[in-house]
């Protein structure tokens, strides 16, 4: 029997890579192929371990180049695409907006077109929850599918207008698919400009944490294992055209979180230091995960198991964000595939 393709798009990043280990290891019955471009966020080093999997395939491409892109599929045929190639950073997009347009909203028509010409089972497409915009503070307020989008940064607003591309496709063309609305992941491989990673970097070094604003801010935790858990029950089960909120039932504050990992290490909290407030900060996500839940998705993980298991690993991988941090990780690829 022919085996299946799933192409990942985005796969040396931090959720798209925790997606293609799953998925190499849970679906050996399927090839499963990481394109990404390799920018200063994808790292294959994290893929040392299934790189000589028969199952798993490497494309180094940029999702933006059509004229790179519409053959890759003509010779492929993939049976699946789940789009996680994105610009994510919040602060990079507010200092240079343009290259989020560039890939997050370009790059996903080129991968709708490759898709629409083509012809595939099911197109998955990872957003965030960022495009609803924010909550107030009052607890009993949810996203859902059905909050209106609108988003407050740029890196928002151009995930929200490739969403608004996905369902066009799917409402003009017929197009197969879904979109995910996730909630703020953690967990391993996390690159180290991200909260988390930063805090335990900076904390196991004995240096200033910074901390937006107040810390008043809350997000919704998800851990990143459990988001992989939710895309594979979409992709296989999730009803075509529809959206599906994926949250983790954990709301903090982001001084909290911080101060959850200070305390894990047995650090003083003077290592905290309050910085001018992000432009356009959004005060609080969180997440109504009722429809997802209905197709029997469960996270697995509350924040305080998820985030002990986090801080474990980046004690026990220290080697890995050590040479993020360094850039050496950059030389991976020259090593691995073009020698």
């Amino acid at each position: 029997m022919k085996k299946k393709k799933v192409l990942v798009t985005g796969g040396a990043g931090f959720i798209g890579g925790n997606f293609v280990q799953y998925m190499v290891d849970k679906y050996p019955q399927y090839n499963i192929y990481n394109l990404d471009l390799l920018t200063y966020a994808g790292d294959l080093t994290k893929h040392s371990a299934i790189e000589a999997k028969d199952n798993y395939h490497f494309i180094k491409a940029d999702i933006a180049d059509r004229m790179v892109m519409i053959p890759i599929f003509e010779k492929e045929k993939f049976d699946y695409v789940v789009h996680f190639a994105a610009e994510s950073h919040v602060d990079r997009s507010i200092t240079d907006p343009e290259i989020f347009i560039r890939t997050n909203v370009l790059g996903t028509q080129v991968l709708l077109n490759a898709v629409k010409q083509m012809g595939v089972t099911k197109f998955v497409h990872v957003s965030t929850d960022e495009v609803y915009g924010e909550l107030d503070f009052d607890p009993s307020t949810f996203f859902t599918e059905e909050t209106p989008i609108q988003p407050n940064s740029p890196y928002s607003a151009s995930k929200a207008s490739s969403d608004l591309l996905v369902r066009a496709y799917h409402e003009t063309y017929g197009l197969p698919m879904n979109i995910t609305r996730c909630s703020n992941n953690y967990g391993p491989y996390h690159f180290p400009e991200k909260l988390i990673p930063l805090t335990i970097s900076r904390v196991l070094n004995d240096q200033k944490v910074p901390v937006y604003g107040d810390g008043k801010n809350i997000r919704d935790w998800l851990h990143v294992l459990d988001h992989c858990v939710a895309i594979d029950l979409v992709l296989h089960e999730g009803v075509n055209g529809e959206v599906y909120n994926v949250g983790g039932h954990n709301e903090r504050t982001n001084l909290e979180v911080v101060q959850t990992i200070i305390n894990a290490l047995g650090k003083s909290e003077d290592l905290i230091e309050f910085v001018e407030d992000r432009l356009g900060h959004d005060k609080r996500y969180a997440i109504d995960p009722t429809k997802l839940e209905g197709l029997g998705w469960r996270p697995t993980y509350s924040f305080e198991t998820g985030i002990a298991q986090t801080i474990q690993w980046y004690l026990d991988n220290k080697e890995w964000w050590q040479q993020i941090i360094s850039g050496e990780y950059q030389s991976y690829f020259e090593k691995q595939y073009r020698l």
